[in-house]
């Protein structure tokens, strides 16, 4: 009865923790076994050296740098390591300190990822073994570097999100260079506020849909309207580029040709019509039609209001 007492006040403050957005460890929490022979062959025989001094023969330099890391500090609280802190996450070394080699490498991406989910495979990562980056063969060491504190954060590879992203999404990163874009460079903003880079749908959104994501922070838009446009309540990317453009918030294209792509009928009076432009003056569409995200004003109906 006492332990289930002690369990209740644990989870308790591990709620508590959460919902002020602390960075909870439980230090009791179990790691899920590792088939260590499953991951690498070579492992067959070998068994738990269980002495990190024996690694710090050959190895006192990384463990040096791992020192200062979460994860050394994690692997020394007593019921986390289940083998001793080197050997949580490179398996049994037995092996190797008999004959030192490259033999008992991890290289497979899947293979190092099933290591890092001994601990981790919970909370936001529960989907990362269905996720496009391990389909991908994007492995937990991909991003993050374990054995130095490379990041103020995370265990990142690189200084930032961003920075680490940046690594592979490219093209990412030249939109977020346009004229227009969401404030990731000036730091307000981080790819992680927007995707679930561990999994979780096509895209890694952090909500179910693309709207979804995109009014959790543009609320004013989420509706519901008494006069709705179609193409909004689809899809937000129907008419804006998340990343980066060089129109204005953040458009696909220009505001008049943008409408144009729907709103293809001649005669109005800012449209083309019989080789000529009945008012070449300011002719954007959002002139007139302020509310393209929806209207609830009853004289509202063409988004004027």
């Amino acid at each position: 009865m006492r332990g289930h007492h002690r369990l209740f006040i644990a989870a308790g403050v591990v709620m508590f923790g959460v919902a002020f957005g602390w960075n909870v460890h439980v230090a009791t929490a179990p790691a899920r076994p590792v088939d260590w022979e499953k991951i690498n062959p070579a492992f067959a025989g070998a068994t738990f050296v269980k002495d990190p001094a024996t690694c710090q023969v050959c190895h006192e330099a990384s463990l040096t740098t791992f020192a200062g890391t979460p994860h050394a500090h994690a692997l020394a609280l007593e019921g986390n390591a289940p083998a001793g802190t080197c050997e949580s996450c490179h398996g049994p070394r037995s092996k190797h300190v008999e004959a030192p080699s490259a033999e008992l490498a991890i290289t497979d991406a899947k293979a190092q990822s099933s290591v890092c989910l001994q601990c981790h495979e919970g909370g936001a990562r529960f989907s990362w073994k269905a996720g496009p980056h391990l389909s991908a063969d994007v492995s937990c060491t991909s991003c993050h570097v374990v054995m130095a504190k490379k990041s103020p954060k995370a265990l990142l590879a690189k200084a930032s999100t961003l920075d680490t992203c940046d690594t592979c999404h490219a093209e990412v990163k030249g939109d977020l260079n346009k004229m227009s874009h969401h404030p990731v460079r000036e730091g307000r903003l981080d790819c992680a506020s927007c995707h679930n880079v561990h999994g979780s749908n096509t895209s890694l959104l952090t909500k179910p849909t693309l709207n979804d994501t995109c009014v959790s922070c543009h609320s004013d838009k989420r509706g519901p309207f008494l006069w709705e446009h179609a193409p909004v309540r689809e899809d937000c990317a129907t008419c804006h580029t998340p990343h980066g453009s060089n129109q204005r918030t953040l458009l696909t294209t220009k505001d008049p040709f943008l409408c144009l792509t729907c709103h293809s009928y001649g005669g109005h009076v800012n449209l083309p019509r019989y080789n000529r432009t009945s008012n070449p003056f300011g002719n954007g569409c959002t002139n007139c039609h302020i509310t393209t995200h929806g209207s609830n004003h009853p004289s509202g109906a063409k988004f004027t209001r």
